[in-house]
């Protein structure tokens, strides 16, 4: 039962649109239809303003946080526990309260992580944001976590959860493919811009 119960706790945390009740609050208004169209904290910060942005990545990022710590005290099995993440990610890019159409889960991804390997995610998450501080590019940074956690995972003895940091990144390439096209022809939009 653990293995349907928390996952799906996990999902409905995860599904919680924090970029869109910030933005709609203290903003009025909707990411969903204004610069990239995106519930993340990355629009919101343009939308809004920085602050609001960093409220609504620590929001995200606690939404994954807390229910893979909280279920890792009941059973800290990799296996377990990567459902958990998958049901956090997978509630940010499907939330239920969205009509299944969310983010791109990057600030989840984090959270989730960090709650299962503190220095494997620090150290991608410090390279995400050298080559966000370098390309001026959310979305580059984004793709070079993607590809790094699984690295850091197998090279800080994390082993098991190897596989889920694998299938993660599979999964944030899919969510950034139309970055990756924008990247790719040279019409990427730095973090601070909205886009067209």
């Amino acid at each position: 039962m653990l293995y349907i119960i928390w996952p799906i706790m996990a999902y409905i945390l995860g599904s919680i649109p924090f970029g869109l009740v910030i933005a709609k609050t203290f903003c009025n208004i909707d990411p969903r239809t204004d610069g990239s169209r995106n519930i993340g904290a990355t629009n919101v910060a343009r939308l809004c303003g920085v602050q609001f942005g960093v409220a609504a990545l620590v929001l995200d990022l606690l939404k994954g946080f807390v229910p893979v710590l909280l279920a890792s005290t009941w059973n800290d099995s990799p296996l377990f526990l990567s459902f958990v993440i998958l049901g956090a990610i997978f509630g940010h890019i499907f939330p239920c309260f969205l009509h299944f159409r969310g983010g791109k889960a990057v600030a989840t991804t984090v959270g989730t992580f960090f709650a299962v390997s503190f220095w494997s995610t620090f150290f991608s998450g410090a390279l995400c944001l050298a080559v966000v501080a370098l390309s001026g590019h959310v979305s580059m940074g984004s793709l070079t976590l993607a590809l790094a956690i699984p690295v850091f995972l197998f090279l800080t003895g994390n082993f098991g959860f190897v596989p889920v940091g694998m299938l993660v990144t599979l999964i944030l390439f899919w969510r950034h493919r139309d970055n990756i096209y924008r990247l790719a022809r040279g019409e990427e939009n730095p973090w601070l811009k909205s886009s067209k």
